[in-house]
């Protein structure tokens, strides 16, 4: 197993290794390299079948069922992440992290690339530790202690921003009501880091404060958190796998590719109580 950085603070390639034979001290050594670099990127791993893909996710652990996208028809713990070519707006157009509405966030995701267009479409992600590191004292001050409320209501419900798009149709759970409350610096379970966690799709307001008293300083924190030098970028090929953490980084999916299809097979692993 070799693993090559994406970016100098963020991401991963692992080569030398198939996704459908990792277990044991393979698997172990998969889990420390996302939780430490935010994502890890496996090309060539053609062999990862929908099976395969979910034997994978139950050897990590639990999978969370999505409960907005679609999912394929044979296998629900697979969501769908689509765009067809004659859509317009795409899903996760705009930095965040995954199920920070929930009480108990995901721990991230295992992405395959199904569909891919000729060219585009990339994913980008953010590590929130540098970010959190890079802070000024002085930021770090102010957001000591804090507590931030998220929800995805505003984004999928019947008059969310889904809604106002071509998207509208595809998604599900528009009468779901989600709410949670969580630390603004959290540590990693597993890796005591200090990591940022507020992200501008889900984080409302900073408990205590108005949504408006509170976007001046969530917006310091989302400029902080997107700096080019705490960001890594993978180009999709066929058999490319993507596991990244939803603790340490947020994501982005570039919709530079309009006129074409693209369609990702997304797995949701199941996390654990977050705490600062």
């Amino acid at each position: 197993m070799e693993m090559v950085p994406l970016a100098p603070v963020c991401g991963v390639e692992i080569k030398g290794v198939a996704l459908t034979q990792a277990q044991g001290d393979s698997l172990e050594a998969i889990r420390q390299a996302v939780y430490e670099n935010g994502v890890a990127l496996f090309r060539d791993q053609h062999d990862f079948t929908p099976e395969a893909h979910i034997a994978f996710a139950r050897r990590w652990g639990g999978i969370d069922l999505n409960n907005y996208f679609p999912l394929t028809e044979d296998h629900p713990e697979i969501a769908v992440v689509r765009k067809r070519a004659d859509q317009v707006t795409n899903i996760g157009g705009g930095w965040h992290t995954d199920h920070s509405y929930d009480q108990v966030p995901a721990m991230g995701s295992v992405l395959v690339a199904r569909t891919l267009p000729p060219s585009g479409g990339d994913t980008l992600w953010a590590h929130m530790g540098a970010a959190y590191d890079a802070l000024s004292d002085d930021l770090k001050q102010k957001i000591e202690g804090l507590e931030a409320y998220h929800s995805a209501d505003h984004i999928y419900e019947e008059d969310g921003l889904y809604a106002q798009t071509d998207m509208a149709a595809d998604l599900r759970g528009q009468s779901l009501r989600t709410g949670a409350t969580h630390p603004v610096v959290i540590r990693h379970p597993h890796t005591g880091r200090r990591l940022l966690y507020v992200n501008s799709a889900f984080t409302l307001n900073f408990v205590g404060r108005t949504r408006a008293e509170s976007l001046p300083l969530l917006q310091r924190l989302y400029d902080a958190a997107t700096a080019a030098d705490n960001t890594c970028r993978a180009a999709w090929e066929p058999g490319s796998v993507a596991i990244w953490d939803n603790r340490t980084t947020w994501h982005l999916a570039m919709n530079d590719y309009q006129g074409h299809a693209r369609e990702m097979h997304r797995i949701t692993l199941t996390g654990e109580p977050l705490a600062a």
